[in-house]
């Protein structure tokens, strides 16, 4: 049986990828553990996906492949972040790139209201809305950890901005079916 646990965290402490121990309350645990987080939410959203969604489910797991980069970067001291391989632990401006059709993709098939959206349209759409406030919050730790210096890319910066903004925009199309709580419809044609 493989054992899950080594106890070296019994301290307080956690390793990072490649090497170092960094207090689990740190900056850079708070922002790597908290995409783990948005992950685990983005899940919960697709196994709400149905029959008839699966090109949502997969543009998730997509996403959730992409916050898995994100975080191996982020769980990566700067000093050895030359260590890191461009799409596989660290985030490249063309994955940040490569969001804005996807976002344009989910909005061009909605009109939004002229008002703020209330998740809780429908399950689904309620699940995205709780996965792009922690991807925001995730961008907020990550944030922290550039003005603390400790930032090797600005990259991330730039691709969790835009993932949070894919987020809503999925958000907002599995909303469209929702008419107490989303006034907009799907554009005709999508």
């Amino acid at each position: 049986m493989v054992k899950i646990y080594t106890k070296k965290g019994d301290d307080g402490t956690t390793g990072l990828w490649y090497g170092g121990r960094v207090e689990k309350s740190g900056l850079r645990t708070d922002a790597y553990g908290t995409l783990d987080e948005a992950c685990s939410a983005l899940g919960v959203a697709r196994a709400l996906c149905g029959d008839d969604q699966s090109e949502l489910a997969a543009d998730i797991l997509a996403l959730q492949n992409e916050l898995f980069v994100a975080g191996a970067e982020l769980a990566t001291a700067p000093e050895a972040a030359e260590r890191l391989e461009d799409g596989i632990s660290r985030i490249t401006a063309e994955m940040v790139d490569a969001l804005d059709p996807e976002i344009d993709k989910y909005m061009d098939r909605v009109d939004l209201p002229p008002k703020f959206v209330i998740p809780g349209g429908t399950q689904l759409s309620a699940q995205l809305d709780v996965a792009r406030t922690i991807v925001r919050r995730a961008e907020r730790a990550t944030v922290r950890i550039q003005l603390a210096g400790e930032l090797a890319s600005t990259e991330i910066l730039r691709f969790l901005n835009r993932a949070s903004d894919l987020v809503f925009s999925m958000a907002r199309y599995a909303d469209v079916d929702s008419p107490d709580l989303f006034e907009g419809r799907r554009k005709s044609g999508a």
